[in-house]
């Protein structure tokens, strides 16, 4: 017996020739083969439908109601469905699941249709493709990158491309290497550039493993290098990629040619705001890998929430064109040092001026004119897009008068970077006017509701209003004169898009109803009747709107084409926006903060004065400010002290601000000279990687490893409870072994932060190490924390006050008191302490001590403690004052003895 599936799916009913399928389900099928691992919202009437295991999915996903229609291979074919106008809100939440949607559309005439009306995929939405205002974040770039490797005599070369289809920010990188250092690579910067989809050949593996990003395979025969280069120099237009930097690239193109043909068959069109190529280089940047950034918390805090962050501390822009570029900053600040210090100079410029409050204002009301050029070249821009793109090019004089008057000697005058701002805010007169022109001063949302030209911008149009703006006084005077000749005092002459124009007469009164009056509709108290004069202005009336409708989507188009010759000039307006933004609230902070300019110097030296960690001195009342001084004869702090004294804010407070230096911020400190740096490395805090089979101390060691083997003399190092995580004495090798390669080896500025005491010693055998500490003060049983960075190491942990702190209970603090007696007491009484980085004895077992000369020292150790265990064991706020001085004869007859 065979037994008949209960569902069947989309290739199956393709697949069956003898099915009998009707027309539209047939149309639905041919298009669904040509995307089918894509969600096909197809368009019937209101409703875009799913079906199939479509629509199985799509109702698992957005809790919409699974129903069934028609029959194929004897089974009900499912269906789920969403109104069209509701769009944008399911495409969100799709996308934001990593799937990717198919919008297919009707573009067949219902009317002169004989069989299903012909529709054809016009939009398809994928995570790294958008570009549409409500899907896409506004303050954070969502990328589509492609990868090509390629390989030879066993040196892999593997070349990056990708693309910010909302800006059209189109960059490229390449490297090559064995295959364990390349996949290395390739994570980092997969990390930096945070891509929302990737592309990746049919037989690619490298991407397997980056979790949290969608990946789309695609033939390995669109990564063609030649194929590639050719689709770049027709992209930009140019006969040679030399002014862009690429020249001798290989794997890049092959990457960038994938990249270019994925992007343009979403869209459905040519990609024109693409207009320039970035290549960048390993070291333009300084390095951050993924712990650092996470540990530095710039943009997400540990916990993977968006504040207290830098990011949200910083981000006083006004708009999110600023926003996004301080992001970007942020997560690639420049090597060169020239980069940063034209910024301090503009800030400075701006801070002097007195000019930020003003811009602030000014910049608060441009729109997101970045966003905005995009979807004009991808005509997709709606016409409120435009009218807020017509109001935020108003702003560029006042902008452009507000930063020339921040000019001044001193402050980079003609050549500096607020004046390469000032030029990019030229006012485009051409476009602007034509926006003036054409564009209603509040347009329609749609162009399908009309109403989106200025009165005057096209004679036809005016005309095609004026007949059905005229209809309200028509109809005043019609009801007039209706209501005299029938004597119907309470008879309307009114309009609905349903039944167009009517009179309505209740029920009452429909004895008095001339003969020329035919009925059009009949409700529980009225009747509704049409004249023949009613019934030829109605035709009039409708007609014209319906002419002006389409009048207005064929002008909407033709300005969208006279828009595009401006998109270069408008993407050059954004970004000068962007960056006036970025440094105006970078300013602003500053002055309400009380930052200072860095200086960057090109001798080795990180020294701060009063340095605060900027994100804690905001979340704390009163936070207290520490000095760091590295230079090239001292380049490792060893840095003691308790349990929640401050070490690793402070370890941290020293990588942010020579981050934030080099991003052209002023800094959270007193004053701060930073040299050359390449790299900032932190293996800060205790984490696991369970699902991946990593446990908390292999993450430490794999982090470490890592430092080990990139930090150069020009990074700065964060290494923090190195060593922790296994026995005592393997760990303390660790650490030891781990600076000592810091010092002689990688010789980079290092913050080394550890409770292992015996690394203090360190800095008698190298004097480029020194010992700080975070001081604190025992209060009885408690601790004052005085987060005070002194020279020289700490007395002592204070574990157990930080404990009772936690809340753990007070009969397990007493023990461990007890137990830390007796373990230190031991301490004592073992024999010289050697140095620990002393070269070993060649005889370890020589300097044992004599049993014989050691028993006496035994029975003094017994009655030692003895002494200990009775202190440890006493609770002295449970005694009263004669149970006191009865412990107190106790413990001296201890001593005695």
């Amino acid at each position: 017996m065979t037994t008949v599936p209960k569902e069947i799916n989309a290739a199956a009913a393709k697949k069956n020739s003898a099915e009998k399928l009707t027309p539209m389900m047939q149309q639905y099928l041919g298009i669904k083969e040509n995307h089918p691992t894509m969600l096909v919202f197809y368009r019937m009437g209101d409703f875009y439908e799913l079906f199939f295991e479509d629509a199985e999915k799509a109702s698992r996903l957005l809790g919409i109601t699974l129903t069934a229609r028609g029959v194929a291979s004897g089974n009900p074919i499912k269906m789920c469905g969403v109104p069209f106008h509701s769009l944008d809100g399911y495409l969100a939440k799709l996308v934001k699941l990593g799937e990717s949607v198919a919008i297919c559309e009707q573009i067949g005439d219902p009317a002169t249709s004989k069989g299903p009306v012909e529709r054809k995929v016009m939009r398809v939405v994928t995570p790294g493709t958008l570009t549409d205002a409500d899907l896409l974040p506004e303050k954070a770039e969502r990328p589509l990158l492609a990868m090509c490797s390629i390989t030879q005599r066993k040196t892999v070369t593997t070349g990056l491309a990708w693309l910010s289809l909302a800006s059209g920010a189109l960059k490229l990188m390449e490297f090559s290497g064995d295959s364990s250092t390349v996949a290395a690579r390739l994570q980092q910067e997969l990390e930096r550039i945070v891509p929302a989809e990737i592309l990746s050949g049919d037989n690619g593996n490298l991407f397997d493993d980056y979790a949290g990003t969608h990946i789309n395979r695609v033939p390995d025969w669109h990564f063609d290098v030649v194929g590639g280069h050719k689709a770049l120099l027709d992209q930009l237009g140019v006969a040679t990629l030399t002014g862009f930097g690429a020249d001798g690239l290989g794997a890049a193109f092959g990457a960038a040619g994938a990249l270019l043909r994925y992007a343009q068959s979403t869209q459905g069109r040519g990609l024109q705001h693409v207009r320039s190529l970035t290549t960048e280089t390993e070291s333009e940047f300084i390095g951050l890998d993924a712990a650092t950034r996470r540990n530095l918390e710039l943009t997400e805090t540990i916990r993977g929430q968006e504040s207290p962050t830098l990011f949200s501390l910083l981000d006083h822009c006004r708009t999110a064109m600023g926003s996004r570029m301080l992001r970007h900053w942020l997560h690639h600040a420049r090597r060169d040092q020239n980069v940063a210090r034209a910024r301090h100079e503009a800030i400075a410029a701006l801070a002097q001026s007195e000019a930020a409050g003003p811009l602030a204002a000014t910049l608060a009301q441009v729109p997101d004119i970045e966003r905005i050029t995009t979807r004009i070249a991808l005509l997709s821009a709606r016409p409120r897009d435009l009218a807020a793109l017509r109001d935020g090019l108003l702003q560029l004089p006042a902008l452009r008068g507000d930063v020339v008057r921040c000019y001044g000697p001193g402050q980079g005058g003609e050549t500096g970077l607020l004046a390469a701002i000032h030029a990019a805010l030229a006012t485009p007169t051409a476009c602007l006017d034509l926006l003036v022109r054409a564009v209603a001063q509040e347009p329609a949302a749609m162009v399908r509701d009309g109403g989106v030209f200025a009165t005057g911008f096209d004679a036809e149009l005016d005309e095609l209003r004026a007949l059905s703006e005229n209809a309200g006084q028509f109809l005043l005077d019609l009801e007039t004169r209706e209501r005299a000749r029938t004597g119907i005092a309470n008879l309307r002459v009114e309009y609905n898009k349903v039944h167009g124009f009517y009179i309505e007469v209740t029920h009452g009164q429909t004895d008095k109803v001339p003969d020329d009056y035919r009925r059009r509709q009949t409700l529980k108290n009225a009747e509704r009747y049409i004249t023949p004069e009613l019934k030829v202005f109605e035709d009039k009336a409708l007609s014209a709107q319906d002419k002006a409708l389409v009048r207005e989507k064929m002008l909407y188009d033709l300005l969208l084409a006279e828009l595009a010759p401006h998109i270069g000039t408008l993407q050059t307006i954004s970004q000068g926006l962007a960056q006036l933004d970025t440094l105006n609230a970078l300013t602003e902070h500053a002055q309400q903060h009380n930052w200072a300019a860095p200086q960057l110097v090109d001798e080795p030296c990180i020294n701060i004065v009063e340095g605060r960690h900027p994100v804690v001195e905001k979340q704390i009342e009163r936070f207290i400010a520490n000095d760091c001084r590295l230079v090239n004869e001292r380049r490792l702090l060893l840095i003691t002290g308790p349990n929640m004294g401050g070490k690793s804010t402070f370890m941290r407070q020293v990588a942010l601000i020579t981050l934030l230096a080099y991003v052209g911020s002023y800094v959270p400190a007193a004053s701060a000279t930073i040299g050359p740096i390449d790299r900032i490395f932190t293996r800060i805090g205790a984490t696991d990687d369970l699902a991946g089979g990593r446990s908390t101390f292999m993450v430490e060691m794999t982090e470490s490893a890592a430092i080990l083997n990139g930090a150069t003399e020009h990074s700065l190092v964060l290494m923090d409870e190195v060593g922790r995580g296994t026995s005592t004495f393997d760990g303390l090798a660790l650490a030891w072994a781990i600076a000592r390669h810091l010092i002689d080896t990688s010789r980079s500025f290092t913050l080394f932060a550890t409770h292992y005491f015996e690394l203090t010693q360190l800095p008698d055998s190298h004097p480029s190490a020194a010992n700080v500490h975070l001081s604190a003060v025992e209060h009885k049983d408690s601790i004052v924390f005085l987060h005070a960075v002194q020279a020289g190491p700490a007395s002592q942990s204070y574990g157990l006050q930080v404990a009772q702190l936690a809340g753990v209970p007070q009969p397990v603090i007493k023990a461990a008191r007890k137990h830390l007696a007796r373990l230190e007491a031991q301490a004592l009484d073992a024999t010289p302490q050697r140095d620990l980085f002393a070269a070993p004895a060649a005889d370890p077992y020589a300097q044992d001590e004599d049993e014989a000369a050691a028993a006496p020292l035994a029975a003094l150790n017994e009655a030692q403690q003895a002494l200990l265990d009775a202190i440890a064991d006493l609770d002295p706020d449970a005694l009263t004052p004669r149970d006191a001085l009865e412990q107190l004869y106790q413990l001296k007859r201890l001593a005695a003895a």
